[in-house]
């Protein structure tokens, strides 16, 4: 048997559509395997209700199948799905460097990162890298053109999520087709910005990075209360805000003195709209870890 644990993400923050992911500290899922003649999947933990355990509809089964290595697959999900905190890519993520573990197959961290992907596509209709890379890899990630660069990073984060769903498809349904010049020029800017805070380990700049105007506006619309929570955050002392992944998580940057102060502010804004959320008080961390 192996086990691995794998960190929920954050995708995107802002200004890196597609492209920025971080690893979090916590949540995360737990994933077990052991060899088998083939795959069976059994899903314990939050929301795991949701997710079907057949093979060809779960993302570990796809995992499974590119890395030909059959297994009895357990995951205890501590990451709830639809989230915007990568739950999907937790569960990939880990069963891949397990089942990696399991058959000896000798791939590195980034070798699994595109076979990672391939179970995201299960979810999302695309093999998309920006959870999977900080998954496995951790720290800050940039996934672009088939290729990852990280940086160890320990920015102070708070995310707070609410009892609401936004699956990726829908939030990814709502992304506009195009972008005024101006609207570019602005977010070239943030994520230079959101780049080098995170090569400093500079909240302040990370948080200013964060700011996007085409895609965050048009998903802030799908979480309930967004704008809220986003002003109470920063009032709280937040240098940034935005929507974690395809939401309805929101990410905070912030600095580790002000991390209480912002979480409570960010669940007491959700609780003003008649809808509960948790706040994980949470920084940028490693990747998937085998016991």
């Amino acid at each position: 048997m192996q086990t691995v644990r794998a960190p929920a993400t954050s995708a995107n923050l802002g200004s890196g559509f597609d492209v920025f992911g971080v690893a979090l500290d916590r949540p995360a899922d737990v994933v077990r395997v052991e060899k088998a003649d083939r795959t069976t999947i059994e899903m314990t933990g939050v929301g795991s209700q949701y997710i079907p355990e057949d093979p060809e509809k779960n993302v570990v089964g796809a995992v499974a199948e590119a890395l030909d290595a059959p297994a009895h697959i357990q995951i205890d999900k501590g990451v709830r799905p639809s989230s915007g905190l990568g739950s999907s890519a937790a569960s990939s993520a880990a069963a891949a460097v397990a089942l990696n573990a399991l058959y000896d197959r000798g791939r590195s961290r980034r070798e699994l990162v595109s076979v990672a992907a391939e179970g995201e596509a299960v979810v999302s209709g695309e093999a998309h890298a920006d959870n999977v890379a900080p998954a496995l890899l951790g720290g800050f990630t940039v996934a672009r053109d088939g290729a990852v660069t990280t940086v160890d990073a320990s920015i102070p984060l708070v995310a707070c999520l609410p009892e609401i769903a936004v699956s990726t498809r829908d939030a990814r349904a709502v992304v506009p087709e195009s972008a005024s010049m101006a609207d570019v020029v602005h977010t070239v800017g943030a994520a230079a910005t959101l780049s080098v805070g995170m090569c400093r380990d500079d909240p302040e700049l990370v948080g200013t990075g964060m700011d996007e105007r085409v895609v965050t506006p048009a998903r802030a619309d799908l979480i309930t209360g967004y704008d809220a929570v986003r002003a109470a955050a920063l009032d709280a002392g937040a240098t940034g805000v935005t929507v974690s992944g395809a939401g309805p998580a929101v990410i905070a940057a912030c600095r580790e003195a002000d991390q209480r102060h912002v979480a409570a502010a960010m669940v007491d804004a959700f609780a003003g709209v008649d809808v509960d959320s948790r706040a994980y008080q949470t920084r940028v961390s490693e990747g998937a870890t085998l016991y």
